[in-house]
């Protein structure tokens, strides 16, 4: 990574270089988040014991007025946006955190340190446990500065709202701010920090910003300077010539027009049909995923209707915002993934407290190992919403590790008129995917995980984001094997993974044997669209090429020398 910017001036403008998350190309002033928020420097006079339960009340009343802004901005959003900003707003009100600052203030402390210490302790305790836990800890500071800003009058902390058009560049984002991103005012973003499966990253291709994450350099940047951000390239490039920089924006305009017009169906150049599906959360999601021309939903998160929740919703309750989803799509594909609960998505009905390691531990379809009834009552809502709107939707299972836990999974989803699939997020399941497919009708590739388990690297790691890279080649052979499963099985393999929303690896999963590709909605257009330009062959021989690589750089140029011609 390039990492200075000293260089001579005869040498040019300095390009920092990263990895490229979202497509496209951006340039204008750089703006970066707020000024930090100003924690207390010391603990300062105690608390009177007469005045504790009202600094207690005030406490509650500051985290409170954060967790309703953060639901209302959760509640203007969709997708993974919503239930990020959701998230962030149940970790304001957290039971466990309320009650460490409590404890606090009852020793004295007043409510600003008391909210600084308890914030604390969790943080220690998630960056202890590492991986997908560890990525609660910008969560948790997200929250300590805002009651911390609310309880001494400073001003809210995130992302500025510029004047004009501008590129944010920063150290890391906290999800909410990235959530509440304006891509009228922000063109377009970098950090130094993060990996190609953060949320920041996640949340960019959403919004459809060009985006760059693992950034070496960056801190050297003022703001106020002019960057080009290059989303297919992976760089960022400062004091750019202005000539040079236009052209690049515009060449990017034009690809992306070009692929705009993309109405459907998902087919190669020379015919091969290839699904171009959609990630949702929500109803409003999904019809926004209908405009765009998506063919149905590839992966239905229905985590947002049990976020920020003391119990489980009701079957009734989850009926009605599955059917929503399902309306959207009349007589369509749609497939609903089964609560993805634990690890980095605690719930308080559902997940074990004080696990070793979460991100190893009961997740996904493993909840139901403890309370099968939440499994049962979900597919239950599932079987309710699929016969108010006619519909039969596909369910598939999270974390599916063996041929029984399919087996299982699936016997109870047929039982109640659905079509069953897994998902494969596991090594062992995409080495036994021929076995799992022997009971269920379909499997779907969740990148996302399968890289963090396959390379065993946090998925949030700048130091590792090239181990998480959706383009290492250890990581498309476990997509071959499990698509040559489904064509001998002669059923369907898609990936709803990040990887499917980089038009360029698109190519490279249908040339692997993908038979379907789901993707955030911005991304739809510009998948589908690439695809029509290639025929099944030239996919085929850039897939060989990738795999044969030794890294992700190195499989990226293969692959984009072939699909280029």
């Amino acid at each position: 990574m390039s990492s200075t910017l000293s260089s001579p001036a005869t040498t040019g403008p300095a390009v920092l270089t990263g990895t490229p998350v979202v497509p496209g190309a951006a340039v204008g002033p750089v703006v970066r988040p707020a000024g930090a928020v100003q924690l207390p420097a010391q603990p300062g006079a105690a608390v009177p014991e007469g005045e504790r339960e009202a600094e207690k009340e005030r406490y509650r009343a500051a985290a409170e007025l954060v967790a309703a802004r953060l639901t209302a901005r959760a509640a203007a959003a969709t997708g993974v946006s919503a239930e990020v900003l959701s998230t962030t707003a149940g970790i304001a009100v957290d039971r466990a955190l309320r009650t460490s600052a409590e404890q606090r203030i009852d020793q004295g402390s007043p409510a600003p340190v008391a909210a600084v210490e308890a914030a604390q302790q969790f943080m220690d305790m998630f960056a202890s446990l590492g991986g997908l836990m560890a990525e609660r800890v910008p969560d948790v500071r997200d929250v300590r500065d805002r009651i911390v800003a609310e309880l001494t009058g400073q001003g809210e902390p995130g992302v500025p709202a510029p004047d004009v058009p501008s590129v944010l560049l920063a150290d890391d984002l906290a999800p909410a701010d990235t959530a509440g991103l304006d891509p009228a005012r922000i063109l377009g973003l970098a950090t130094r920090l993060g990996g190609t499966t953060s949320h920041t990253a996640i949340i960019a291709r959403q919004l459809g910003l060009p985006c760059v994450v693992g950034v070496g350099g960056l801190d050297d940047v003022p703001a106020g300077a002019t960057v080009l951000i290059d989303g297919e390239q992976g760089t960022v490039t400062v004091d750019p010539e202005p000539e040079e920089a236009r052209s690049r924006v515009e060449d990017a305009r034009l690809a992306a027009e070009a692929l705009a017009g993309y109405a459907g169906p998902g087919r190669t150049r020379d015919g091969q049909v290839v699904q171009i599906l959609a990630n949702v959360q929500d109803g409003a999601g999904a019809r926004a995923a209908a405009d765009a021309h998506a063919e149905g939903v590839g992966l239905f998160r229905t985590e947002l209707a049990f976020l920020g929740r003391a119990q489980e919703p009701s079957v009734e309750e989850q009926a009605v915002g599955y059917a929503e989803v399902l309306a959207a799509f009349p007589g369509r594909k749609v497939v609903i993934r089964t609560l993805d609960a634990g690890s980095d998505k605690p719930l308080a009905f559902a997940t074990a407290p004080d696990e070793a390691n979460p991100a190893l531990g009961v997740r996904g379809l493993r909840v139901a190992r403890r309370d099968p009834g939440l499994l049962e009552r979900q597919l239950d809502a599932v079987a309710e919403a699929a016969s108010r709107t006619g519909s039969t939707p596909w369910v598939m299972a999270p974390m599916v590790a063996t041929v029984p836990e399919a087996a299982g999974f699936a016997a109870a989803v047929r039982s109640r008129g659905l079509v069953p699939g897994v998902m494969v997020e596991v090594p062992s399941a995409a080495l036994h995917a021929e076995r799992l497919l022997a009971h269920v009708d379909f499997l779907s590739i969740g990148t996302n995980d399968l890289s963090q388990y396959a390379l065993a690297a946090d998925r949030l790691s700048a130091d590792l984001a090239d181990l998480t890279d959706p383009w290492q080649p250890a990581l498309l052979e476990l997509v071959a094997l499990t698509a040559a499963a489904g064509r001998r099985a002669g059923k369907p393999v898609g990936v709803c993974g990040e990887a499917a929303a980089d038009p360029l690896l698109g190519c490279v999963l249908v040339g692997l044997g993908i038979t379907s590709l789901s993707c955030a909605t911005p991304a739809v257009a510009r998948v589908g669209g690439r695809l029509s330009t290639v025929d099944l062959d030239t996919c085929e021989r850039a897939a060989e090429a990738a795999v044969a690589a030794d890294e992700p750089q190195a499989a990226r140029a293969a692959a984009r020398a072939l699909l280029a011609r």
